[in-house]
């Protein structure tokens, strides 16, 4: 096998090296290499690693819309933050013709920064450079800011955009990126991890975005897929392009893998920095806390009229959301996804917070295999990061039918049970209307060692809807009744006048006070004050056992 070609700076060096021997004494003597030299030599190897494929191969991604790896770091962190590492590595094989290429940096870009002054560690994937496919070196690179970010409490973010393993490297590509997925489940709970899809995202590559907490997908450029469209065309016959078996939209919409998506490029960088704003650095820390100028005993006056006369007709639950929240700002995670139940950040009082809340304008806010995941992942990360929850409850139930029972309901729906049980930060829960049977358990009840729990006067807190409850209980008068009608809506109205109210829950303590909504945002204010030094301690144990 011929030896690997000098790079042209190498050649150079050798050039000058033998004038210099010929001059100092000989052929043996040492090459002497003055201080400009080599300075213009570390120069030189620079500006190749700032454009390691050519300059060409750039135009080329800003041909398809893409910025190129360096300009999306750019783009997202500080100005003259950014401290780059291992610039200069290179990979190590020689297979298929890659003893022909060396690409400084290995295709990926790695290394420190900053974000509105807080620490990041960052990898950023460089298409340019043989697809940004996966190699030894490549892997090391991102194995070691890993490392680092968890070593210093630092998040770490990784842009992605790649053809997936470097097939001329076999095995030890796919060491690699098992050592990445090893590193994202050591580093869970530990530090916020974000995965950036700015790209292709293929193969064994989509498994270290699915363990980090958030993905974020940019319209008409970013797939995510196991296997491409051509390979599932020949083994199943199946037709679908990149954008509809995994483009972003599919996976906000279908699969509920991207938890945000961008419009392009510009505002995939503004979604991470005001995602980033509302998480802490680490799991030791609190997020970020900022000085707020909405008052926070602030009443909503709109609230109180806003839950219907009627227990049948829906109403938009981001409207409580949104009132309660500094300035109405509220980052919903998923907004695509199981529709039925909202989760985000937002803030009171300049303290972050994570929103859960049933929404009555999506299947009444049942809660079905969907919701259920959607809102235990979400739970999850909040106490895993010290930030309080905050819980709406409108929820008839949970979602019946042979399609829900055979999806498995019953375990996916244990999901959101365990994280609420599991979850030791502040917890506020606020009974709008609806909180049914095992569902209103489930939804951070006082049972399950919610803080605080309060309902409005339009709460309806029982084992089921009143029609439902008379039909099983009062069956046999009914039968019995001349007007089965009339004495159908006399006991509804009777077990309505008893039962669907927040007031039996609260004469037992299930709820700690019936609040006016307008004094909603005063109300979690101050029980978010009074829960600042909240501590729990649990029996030590390796960990639980979620049912999956």
């Amino acid at each position: 096998m011929s030896a690997r070609p000098r790079s042209p700076w190498s050649e150079r060096s050798s050039a000058s090296h033998a004038t210099r021997a010929g001059r100092n004494g000989g052929e043996n003597a040492l090459p002497v290499r003055t201080h400009e030299e080599k300075y213009a030599e570390l120069a030189r190897k620079r500006a190749l690693s700032e454009a390691p494929a050519g300059h060409e191969a750039i135009e080329k991604q800003h041909a398809r819309g893409k910025r190129t790896a360096r300009e999306r770091i750019a783009s997202l962190v500080d100005d003259g933050s950014f401290t780059e590492l291992d610039r200069f590595v290179v990979h190590r094989t020689n297979a298929f013709g890659l003893d022909e290429k060396e690409f400084l940096g290995d295709g990926v870009i790695t290394g420190r920064a900053t974000i509105d002054g807080r620490q990041v560690f960052l990898f950023s994937q460089d298409f340019t450079v043989l697809g940004g496919s996966l190699g030894e070196a490549f892997a090391e690179k991102i194995c070691k800011v890993m490392d680092l970010a968890v070593r210093t409490g630092s998040p770490m973010i990784g842009i992605n955009d790649s053809g997936g393993a470097r097939i001329q490297e076999g095995v030890v590509s796919l060491g690699g990126y098992a050592e990445i997925f090893w590193r994202n489940v050591q580093a869970s709970g530990v530090i916020p991890q974000l995965s950036l899809i700015a790209g292709p995202c293929a193969g064994g590559a989509v498994y270290s975005p699915a363990i980090t907490d958030f993905i974020l997908m940019t319209e008409q450029i970013s797939q995510m897929f196991i296997t491409g469209p051509e390979i599932i065309k020949t083994v199943t016959g199946e037709d679908v392009s990149f954008e509809e078996l995994g483009g972003a939209m599919t996976h906000a919409s279908k699969s509920g893998v991207a938890h945000v998506v961008a419009a392009d490029e510009d505002d995939l960088v503004a979604q991470t920095k005001a995602l980033f704003s509302y998480v802490p650095q680490n799991n030791l820390e609190d997020a970020p806390r900022f000085a707020c100028d909405d008052d926070p005993q602030r009443e909503i006056p709109e609230l109180d009229d806003l839950v219907p006369d009627s227990p049948n007709k829906p109403y938009d639950m981001h409207a409580v959301i949104e009132g309660v929240l500094d300035f109405g700002d509220f980052f919903e995670i998923q907004p695509h996804y199981a529709q039925n139940i909202i989760v985000g950040f937002g803030r009171v009082n300049g303290r972050s917070v994570g929103v859960v809340a049933n929404q009555p304008n999506v299947l009444a806010g049942v809660l079905d295999i969907k919701s259920s995941i959607k809102a235990a992942r979400f739970v999850r990360f909040c106490d895993a990061f010290n930030i309080p929850l905050v819980t709406f409850v409108d929820v008839p139930g949970f979602l019946p039918g042979t399609e829900q029972e055979y999806g498995g309901i019953i375990l996916h729906g244990a999901k959101l049970l365990y994280a609420y049980a599991e979850a030791t930060v502040p917890k506020i829960t606020v009974i709008t209307r609806k909180a049914y049977g095992g569902a209103y358990d489930v939804m951070a009840s006082k049972h399950i060692r919610a803080d605080v729990n309060v309902a409005w006067p339009t709460a309806e807190i029982a084992v089921m809807g009143a029609e439902g409850a008379v039909k099983v209980i009062n069956r046999r008068e009914i039968n019995a009744a001349r007007d089965k009608d009339a004495k159908m809506k006399e006991l509804i109205d009777e077990y309505t006048e008893r039962f669907a109210n927040p007031y039996i829950a609260a004469q037992y303590g299930y709820v700690d006070d019936v609040i006016e909504a307008h004094r909603t945002r005063a109300v979690i204010a101050n029980a978010l004050d009074m829960l600042e030094n909240k501590r729990v301690e649990r029996p030590k144990r390796k960990h639980g056992n979620i049912p999956l």
